[in-house]
């Protein structure tokens, strides 16, 4: 199984990864595939507040953009506020002790902008991207912006306008000279591509969704459907796959009244994997080659309601499919045919993506508690570690270490 999920890896960096990346690197949300998958060794099994810490960085301001990483150098955004306007920021910490590099101010949006906010998001929700010489930051309606790895601002883009509800969750996809990325508010939602070295708006497409909520907070992922490239990007009403150069609609799959879509997508076995969030999650897999217009009725091959997640994104090892609700009920199923292989009831709710490496699923709660399982088709659990202390930021990984977003802080864990 091992060696077939190798050679799924390798296949999935070589689609969904269009810049350079070291092993022990963590680019983007997700990771190098943008699918949760590390191909990192030597990673913590158990931690605790004080066990296996290798570092704890008091991280100024307020965020639940998730950590990435690049070189040994650590970024990720806050929203810092002493009583005053909220100032949005991008920093830069070391990976191997914890000190923050760099803290650089990089917008300072209209106060009125910041507060449409739900209760578990943050003016930081996007996580960032890095490549070999850039950092792209997002912050929804607030505004985007690029900046070199020293914090010199390149460029920012605030022209961009939508009316968000509940603020802002989706992070950018990086494609090519493309920053691509969903603006799906409370009216007239539309993906839109961003000139990377520029900022400019390259295409702009509109959602056309017929759903009465037309919010979602998507992350797009690109794939490759019979050596074409396309961007899927699930929106409120529907999920669609697009042109990248020009932001055309190629197909779309529609589930009713979903809306408020957070899990990023999946690609494996020639099958997307989506939810259609809010109020009642169902997991779809799509089959997208061949798929052209509205695809409904040919081109989905299973789907399932129990225990589909609304905000977790989903992650295929092998032959399984693995999620978790937000209500912590974790599943493992033949990722083919969504054949339930076991289901487990974690505590508390969850907000955070899982991730694999080394032959295990790493699920996080928003209570701060790791859960640590045996990718494989019967349930075992490894161990079960509190951070003691809320977050909803997804785990990024490296050789030895993972690295994960509290309430506060940015943590290290290390060791066995």
């Amino acid at each position: 199984m091992l060696h077939r999920f190798n050679i799924l890896l390798i296949a999935l960096l070589a689609t969904c990864v269009n810049y350079s990346v070291a092993a022990q690197d963590w680019p983007q949300f997700r990771g190098p595939t943008g699918q949760g998958m590390s191909t990192a060794k030597g990673l913590p099994i158990e931690w605790g507040e004080t066990k296996n810490i290798a570092w704890k960085a008091e991280i100024p301001g307020q965020g639940w953009s998730s950590p990435v990483l690049s070189e040994n150098k650590l970024y990720l955004t806050s929203a810092v506020s002493s009583g005053g306007p909220v100032s949005l920021h991008a920093l830069c910490l070391d990976a191997k002790e914890g000190t923050i590099l760099w803290d650089k101010e990089v917008l300072r949006p209209d106060p009125v902008a910041v507060k449409a906010m739900h209760k578990k998001n943050s003016p930081a929700s996007a996580t960032p991207i890095v490549t070999k010489d850039k950092l792209y930051v997002h912050f929804g309606h607030l505004g985007t912006a690029a900046l070199d790895l020293s914090g010199k601002i390149l460029w920012t883009q605030t022209t961009l306008k939508y009316s968000p509800v509940h603020g802002n969750g989706g992070s950018p996809m990086l494609l090519g000279d493309q920053l691509i990325f969903s603006c799906d508010g409370g009216a007239a939602p539309f993906l839109v591509a961003l000139d990377a070295a520029t900022g400019t708006v390259k295409w702009k497409t509109p959602r056309n969704t017929p759903a009465k909520r037309t919010f979602s907070f998507c992350t797009p992922l690109v794939i490759d459907v019979d050596g074409v490239t396309q961007v899927i990007s699930p929106g409120s009403g529907f999920v669609g796959g697009y042109e990248p150069a020009t932001g055309h609609e190629l197909w779309r799959v529609r589930y009713a009244e979903g809306y408020s879509v957070v899990p990023r997508p999946v690609f494996a076995h020639g099958l997307l994997f989506i939810s259609s969030g809010f109020d009642s999650a169902v997991l779809y897999a799509i089959k997208p080659e061949g798929a052209k217009g509205d695809a409904t009725e040919m081109n989905v091959a299973w789907k399932n309601r129990q225990g589909a997640p609304k905000t977790p994104s989903m992650l295929v090892v092998g032959d399984e499919l693995y999620y978790v609700s937000d209500e912590g009920m974790a599943t493992c199923a033949d990722a083919r045919t969504g054949e339930t292989h076991w289901t487990h009831h974690f505590n508390g709710g969850f907000s955070s993506s899982p991730i694999f490496a080394e032959g295990r699923i790493y699920f996080q709660n928003e209570g701060g508690v790791g859960f640590v399982v045996k990718a494989e088709k019967t349930f075992s659990l490894l161990s079960e570690n509190d951070l003691g202390e809320r977050s909803l930021a997804s785990y990024a990984a490296t050789d030895g270490a993972l690295f994960i977003r509290t309430d506060k802080h940015l943590c290290k864990i290390s060791g066995n």
